[in-house]
């Protein structure tokens, strides 16, 4: 009998158009794929696909076999989700994507909670700075935060709360190169960054009225890590943007100050992304509503087990 396996390892290299986004997705190496799908082809007797150095393409043949290996995948897991419905605990892997910072400040403290609540779900999370697709890349969960929810046709998303980010820097640096009364002041300081494009960075700040303000600077220090900055803004480094819950500390006892109250960029909706019929696995849903009750994006969390 042929190995149903294959049917899905050539569906899923057919409709990400190659063996190394199928490889990333299903977490299968590209070369075993690359076997199974010609080992597949020469079970059936026909070439599935035209390979070449820069364009994977079906045949006819593969375009016809393609139809019937997505309506199996589909029909099995959609047994696969019938079945974790009527189960009284939720048990599995959930694999998710978080934000560096998120993951450091929110989900670090909370997921070890969950999972001795739900003690057969395991978790699987992936802690990086860039955009995740959670049907390219595999995940049950992409967590974003985002100013705006993107308008998807295949996907849905659950919203935990609005951060802002705050303009900071240390009374120190104020000191030496401030006052900042305008923010057109902002010229006199200092600043680290995430990022920059040709050694130049931008912030757009919105202020009172609608106005709008750009602020093109060259950092002194620039990391990926928003953890690192925070560290070199408080030691008087250079003025930067912090997400509230990082900085509020700070700003209470003193060791940072906000720089231009009532500017800043618009407000960071904190969300998870998914495809719809994945919140259906038990799960994946109760780490949904344990995030929906639990992760407060205004720096304060219920530890209640």
């Amino acid at each position: 009998m042929q190995d149903l396996n294959d049917m899905v390892f050539f569906a899923e290299v057919a409709e990400r158009g190659g063996f190394t986004a199928a490889s990333r997705a299903l977490g299968v190496p590209k070369s075993r794929l690359s076997r199974r799908v010609a080992g597949l082809e020469a079970k059936l007797g026909v070439q599935l696909m035209q390979r070449s150095s820069r364009k994977l393409s079906l045949t006819q043949a593969g375009e016809l076999y393609l139809r019937y290996c997505v309506e199996m995948r589909e029909a099995a897991q959609a047994a696969y989700e019938a079945i974790a419905q009527v189960q009284t605990e939720p048990r599995g892997t959930v694999r998710l994507s978080c934000p560096v910072t998120l993951a450091q400040s929110a989900m670090g403290p909370l997921l070890p909670i969950f999972l001795k609540r739900y003690p057969q779900v395991h978790i699987e999370m992936r802690v990086l700075n860039r955009p995740v697709d959670p049907i390219e890349d595999g995940v049950d969960l992409a967590l974003r935060v985002r100013t705006q929810i993107e308008d998807s046709a295949t996907l849905v998303a659950m919203t935990f709360g609005v951060s802002r980010l705050v303009l900071v820097a240390s009374p120190d640096q104020l000191r030496r190169q401030g006052p900042v009364l305008a923010p057109a002041d902002l010229s006199r300081l200092d600043t680290v960054s995430m990022s920059v494009g040709e050694r130049r960075s931008s912030w757009r700040l919105e202020g009172p009225h609608g106005q709008v303000f750009v602020h093109s600077h060259e950092p002194r220090y620039v990391a990926d890590d928003l953890m690192t900055l925070a560290f070199a803004v408080v030691q008087g480094t250079g003025a930067t943007m912090l997400p509230d819950y990082m900085c509020r500390s700070h700003l209470k006892d003193g060791t940072l100050v906000e720089v231009l109250p009532g500017w800043g960029p618009p407000p960071g909706i904190t969300h998870a992304m998914f495809p719809a019929r994945r919140a259906l696995v038990p799960a994946v849903r109760r780490l949904l509503d344990f995030l929906s009750e639990n992760l407060k994006v205004d720096g304060s969390y219920d530890f209640a087990g």
